[in-house]
């Protein structure tokens, strides 16, 4: 076989690579709505993504996940809240202020927990974080400041590893210029290079939202499981995921239906997401 013809031959092979992870979307776009939107237009948008009751097993069911809604979107918030500052400062020390002795064992110790499995991360919850905030606020211990301090830390190796990259791509002379007019080597970081990392940061914070509202088996042990719109923090709410999770697999007809509706309006907000994203990205690269 010539090059040239080998040429051709790999050409062909990683375009059907790519090809097949565009049809992979294609086939999850379609099975999604599909099956979900014509639920959504019978019970009708007003009902499903406002209703506050959810009984899908009653005589009279009632679809609604506003409660579901509301409960991924705060423990998002909270997990924003507390992993997106602590992550940022961590990246920050990692790359202008830690010894390279010191960050030879930071830095796998980060990646580690990356690749630690969410349910080791629900059982950590369950036995640290649920018995103090049981002591704390009362109840079962299972709540939305429960989950959101186990997503915020589920959410730190996403958002060290960006930050970081984010910060030493910034060009040196930045740095060495600020020093240079005079500037203290923590005010050179904090108000030169931070600030001409801001796109590479904002994109780990949108791709930490992304994960942390993605989430489902860490969040079943220890966000209480009720769906109901919480009146406080200490409050125990259900999450779209877990819902899917917790009932899919007894689930039959509208209940099912009503249950990949539910997978749509997730498969809505990722989508949301990952278009920010994007777009933060290509202003990035403009700027």
């Amino acid at each position: 076989m010539s090059h040239q013809m080998k040429e051709t031959a790999m050409k062909y092979v990683f375009m059907l690579s790519a090809s097949m992870s565009i049809l992979a979307i294609i086939l999850i776009f379609y099975f999604m709505f599909s099956q979900g939107t014509p639920f959504i237009f019978e019970e009708g948008f007003g009902n499903f993504l406002l209703g506050t009751s959810w009984r899908p097993t009653a005589s009279h069911p009632q679809y609604g996940i506003l409660p579901m809604i509301i409960g991924s979107l705060t423990i998002t918030a909270g997990a924003v809240m507390i992993g997106v500052p602590l992550g940022v400062l961590t990246a920050i020390c990692l790359s202008h202020f830690m010894s390279d002795r010191v960050y030879r064992w930071f830095k796998p110790a980060i990646n580690l927990m990356a690749a630690i499995p969410s349910i080791v991360y629900g059982f950590f919850a369950l036995q640290l974080i649920v018995p103090i905030s049981r002591s704390l606020f009362g109840g079962s211990g299972m709540n939305i400041i429960t989950a959101s301090i186990l997503l915020g830390i589920m959410i730190l190796p996403t958002v060290i590893g960006l930050s970081e990259a984010a910060l030493r791509a910034v060009p040196k002379y930045y740095y060495e210029g600020s020093i240079g007019l005079g500037a203290t080597h923590e005010a050179s970081i904090m108000k030169v290079v931070v600030p001409g990392a801001k796109s590479g940061i904002l994109s780990a914070v949108i791709l930490g939202i992304g994960r942390a509202i993605g989430e489902t088996m860490a969040v079943i042990l220890v966000a209480g499981n009720q769906p109901r719109i919480p009146s406080g923090l200490h409050q125990g709410v259900r999450t779209l995921t877990t819902n899917i999770v917790l009932e899919m697999a007894y689930a039959t007809g509208r209940h099912r239906e009503a249950l990949i509706a539910t997978a749509v309006v997730l498969f809505v907000f990722i989508l949301i997401i990952n278009m920010i994203f994007m777009f933060v990205k290509r202003k990035g690269e403009r700027s």
